[in-house]
């Protein structure tokens, strides 16, 4: 079965996720097509990459995974397709790729699909549609482009270590509201020790102990937890804590530990 997941920016009220669809359709008409999400702010690589990092590991191996984030035309821009742990992606080498995996990717490639004009605009529905195709219908990479070593490279921001503190930032608000930091359960437990802690963040709030489940508080109650992603989340049990906490983007967050 050839899987297909779609990741974009492309927003569901417009013409374009369905042209997108239609053309993978049309070369591939058997492809299961599974949307991870296209509400992807424009152009917000980090936001994509976060989502796709915490997706792909639950799809069977070889399945391909379309990237179309930043993916308009330009001159400076390659695009490429790659195998990661036995997944394939394809996009537009923008910086996304180094943000979603931890690890030097098995094999990259820049695409040398020619590109039909009549889609110079919207190359997502034309070159990244038949890398994803071929990749899905058994091709090898270096049947769709020629090997490389070179990604573009971007950085996140990495929470600061002090002896009994780590500071982190906000990264992600789910549709749920539930405000999910860069702190990752490896390096809590890291620091930690098995100490005590107090996390401390906007309006002088602080939670000082780790829940296993969203409902092991009160009702209305604040929390803190370790999510599917693994990094540290703040929430309000059946409540949508980034408006009730006053939390946002790139907001900070302290933890500090002690006996």
């Amino acid at each position: 079965m050839a899987i297909i997941t779609l990741t974009t920016d492309l927003g569901s009220k417009d013409f374009y996720q369905a042209a997108l669809k239609g053309s993978i359709l049309s070369i591939l008409p058997t492809a299961t097509i599974v949307d991870v999400t296209h509400e992807v702010p424009s152009f917000n690589i980090s936001h994509a990459a976060f989502v796709l990092k915490n997706v792909y590991p639950y799809f069977p191996k070889g399945t391909v995974h379309l990237i179309g984030i930043d993916s308009v035309f330009s001159q400076h821009t390659k695009y490429i397709a790659l195998k990661y742990k036995d997944h394939f992606f394809v996009g537009a080498d923008n910086g996304i790729f180094s943000l979603l995996f931890d690890e030097k990717p098995e094999e990259i490639v820049e695409l040398n699909i020619m590109q039909d004009l009549k889609y110079l605009h919207f190359p997502l529905v034309d070159i990244f549609v038949k890398a994803a195709t071929q990749l899905a219908k058994g091709a090898k990479l270096q049947d769709i482009g020629v090997a490389t070593d070179n990604i573009e490279e971007r950085m996140l921001l990495n929470p600061v270590i002090e002896r009994d503190i780590i500071r982190g930032s906000v990264i992600y608000i789910d549709t749920f509201s539930n405000v999910i930091t860069n702190i990752t359960k490896e390096l809590f437990t890291k620091i930690q020790q098995n100490r005590d802690f107090t996390l401390y963040f906007r309006k002088n709030e602080t939670i000082n102990q780790l829940s296993w489940h969203y409902n092991e508080v009160p009702e209305g109650e604040k929390l803190c937890l370790f999510g599917i992603s693994n990094h540290l989340e703040i929430a309000i049990n059946k409540g949508k804590a980034s408006g009730l906490l006053g939390l946002h983007l790139n907001d900070i967050v302290r933890v500090e530990f002690h006996s």
